[in-house]
């Protein structure tokens, strides 16, 4: 019952809020719904890391520990980016504007919804709907400036993401083809895929997960595959943007994780590494190269996030205990900076009227608990310590200087170029005269309050981790087969 409260609460706050007529209900709505989610799913988080699997509605949805561990971002980011969207979309959006707000909202939570269905349910199928479902519900957010740039920007995205999907598809059948094709007619859920993975038809399972990682990867944001991001979260409303990012492309890593237990329990571990460590590379080396010199501060971070897709898939790849730790922990890492960065860069844009780094000066002097945030989120997001993304990244080079050194020293050596360019254009945005006409003080300084908790969370997990947080990523990898 709790976990089909986990999905209707999303549902029906966004169904709700399509038919309020006031703001004021609609934000009360909104507010209420998120915190709401947020319980229910740390109340299920927490019963499945002390041993239990809660399943529902017979065999369509199951949370494991690496299902709870999805959950526990999506409703604790989710609950973030809803208390500090109430603000924004009050300084974007006036009351003549009140047809955009309600779609903000609705659309708002139908992404919770479909995103919370995505990794809680045990069918591939559901999830394969549930991915898709995602991009419409956020293609019309991406384009809720209406302007020339956002419809661009919402085309580019719907058309690259549906093709990505249609591969994801792809890849979908072809896995039940090698088990129908082998050992008879076989379930199309993860738990029984995963038992059958030994009699699955290798050949027609490494093909499947091509295609997997194409579909999901152009989800997740890998290059090639990414050209879609940098548009669709630089041009989103920021709590979208924090969401999109922090969020929505773990979701992509999530299924390729899934899908990467079948196929090393069928044909070895050795060529999903392959597959992984060269695109995770080639995101790293495309993200460093768009960062060296970057000119608007939202593509900035949205650049960043392909290399972060790319570090992860390294850990992926690197593989073994400490390797599918590390990128484990650099989800949730990324996950926290990320959204932190994006929802402050929604105050600098409500500030400065521009994302061009080029036209955002002295932003310590004009907004100081922006700018520090944001110098102090940037830190995090490069690697600096005490922040938690340096343990995380830490981790993962440590496995592949075991088991793929070249491949690690690569990626280091592309973290350098990345550390350079992103702090470069940072302290550009941060120092120097802020224009004479610009009024001092935070936007929105009060919905900051929130982001208190990422900000926690990267100390803490830069300090310490805790017992409890170990147990339960240790669970997830005794899911991982590890």
């Amino acid at each position: 019952m709790m976990l089909l409260s986990l999905l209707l609460i999303p549902l029906a706050a966004s169904g709700l809020i399509a038919i309020a007529r006031r703001r004021a209900l609609m934000e009360l709505l909104h507010a209420v719904a998120a915190m709401a989610t947020l319980g229910t799913g740390t109340a299920i988080v927490a019963q499945v890391w002390n041993g239990a699997v809660l399943t529902a509605a017979g065999d369509l949805f199951r949370v494991d520990p690496l299902s709870s561990l999805m959950v526990a971002i999506i409703t604790f980011l989710g609950a973030i980016a809803a208390l500090y969207a109430v603000g924004y979309i009050r300084a974007e959006l006036d009351d003549a504007h009140l047809s955009r707000v309600r779609l903000f909202f609705t659309l708002f939570h139908l992404f919770i919804f479909t995103m919370l269905v995505a990794v809680t349910t045990d069918n591939l199928g559901v999830m394969w709907i549930a991915v898709e479902g995602t991009t419409l519900a956020t293609v019309f957010l991406v384009n809720l400036r209406h302007t020339r740039t956002s419809l661009e920007a919402a085309y580019k995205y719907l058309i690259l993401s549906s093709v990505g999907i249609a591969l994801a598809f792809i890849g979908t059948a072809l896995v039940y083809y090698a088990g129908a094709a082998k050992a008879g007619e076989i379930s199309v859920n993860w738990s029984a895929l995963r038992a059958a993975a030994g009699s699955l038809n290798p050949e027609v399972v490494r093909l499947a997960f091509v295609f997997i990682v194409i579909g999901y990867g152009t989800k997740a944001g890998l290059a090639p595959m990414h050209t879609w991001l940098p548009d669709a979260h630089s041009e989103a409303p920021a709590p979208i943007s924090a969401l999109m990012s922090g969020v929505l492309l773990n979701v992509g890593l999530y299924a390729m994780i899934r899908f990467k237990t079948v196929v090393d329990a069928a044909v070895g571990p050795e060529f999903a590494a392959r597959l992984l460590i060269g695109l995770g590379l080639f995101s790293v080396l495309v993200a460093a190269a768009f960062l060296v010199r970057q000119r608007n501060y939202k593509r900035m971070l949205a650049y960043s996030s392909v290399e972060h897709i790319g570090i992860i898939c390294l850990g992926l790849g690197f593989g073994g205990y400490w390797g599918l730790l590390g990128a484990l922990l650099h989800m949730v890492n990324h996950a926290l900076s990320k959204s932190l960065l994006f929802i402050l860069s929604g105050n600098i844009l409500l500030k400065y009227h521009s994302a061009e780094i080029i036209e955002v000066r002295g932003l310590l002097r004009a907004s100081p608990w922006t700018g520090g945030l944001f110098l102090a989120g940037t830190f995090a997001l490069i690697g600096l310590p005490p922040f938690a993304p340096f343990i995380s990244e830490f981790i993962i080079f440590r496995a592949g200087l075991e088991s793929h050194p070249w491949a690690a020293a690569t990626g280091v050596i592309l973290l350098v170029v990345v550390f350079g360019g992103m702090l470069a254009s940072v302290n550009q945005m941060l120092y120097g005269e802020p224009p004479a006409n610009l009024p001092r003080g935070d936007a929105l300084r009060v919905w900051l309050a929130p982001l208190a908790a990422n900000f926690a969370l990267l100390l803490v997990l830069g300090l310490t981790l805790p017992s409890p947080f170990v147990v339960a990523l240790q669970q997830v990898l005794k899911v991982l087969g590890v």
